[in-house]
């Protein structure tokens, strides 16, 4: 069995990167989910194990000792991470895999797994980012401020990807994202392994 692709998706909070995401995995199968792990508290309508699994300091500690983690950051003031277990099996089992992390986790992601895909989503602008921020009417203007602060810090991060996507028309930039998820599960090796059979019939000597 072909080994499936991990994609790592980044981007600064507010460019839309959740969305993109959750479109592209209900418009396409043979995705496999990775729920991180995080210290920060639910937000409206956020459910433990299916949005992440929601732990407490000393639990996420412990599992960075033990090294249960594939990526892991600290992001305003929280922690998150990526179950490394989960992840590897999923691929080992041919599934696509698909990771939301920042910068941080996604460096760490591509020392430990250099064949993974990672692509980066930008805003149309700073002015549509802090709208994006300012419109979820969850946060202060003080912390509208740091997180459009740390936002700009986030996307001088952006060389280090292999692909950039502009989230400024939705439906443009989730064609863009589908496309590097086909162009990938179309490559040689994949395909060849997938259609084992069939090519060994159209080889065969008459």
């Amino acid at each position: 069995m072909c080994k499936g692709t991990l994609f790592v998706v980044s981007a600064p909070s507010g460019a839309g990167k959740t969305s993109l995401v959750k479109a592209l995995r209900k418009g396409m199968d043979g995705f496999t989910v990775s729920v991180s792990h995080t210290t920060r508290a639910p937000r409206p309508g956020e459910k433990d194990g299916r949005d992440y699994r929601f732990v407490d300091r000393a639990e996420f500690e412990r599992m960075i000792a033990a090294g249960e983690f594939l990526e892991h950051a600290r992001v305003f003031d929280n922690h998150y991470g990526t179950a490394r277990a989960t992840v590897e099996a999923a691929l080992e089992q041919g599934g696509d895999v698909l990771l939301e992390i920042d910068w941080q986790g996604a460096r760490q992601v591509r020392t430990l797994l250099p064949d993974s895909v990672s692509v980066f989503i930008l805003p149309p602008s700073l002015a549509a980012l802090e709208q994006r921020l300012t419109g979820r009417g969850q946060d202060d203007p003080g912390t509208i401020a740091r997180r459009m602060g740390d936002a700009i810090s986030e996307m001088s991060h952006y060389g280090e990807y292999d692909y950039l996507v502009v989230n400024d028309d939705f439906a443009v930039a989730l064609r863009e994202l589908r496309a590097i998820v086909i162009a990938h599960r179309m490559r040689r090796a994949r395909q060849a392994e997938r259609h084992r059979d069939l090519i060994a019939g159209l080889l065969k000597a008459s």
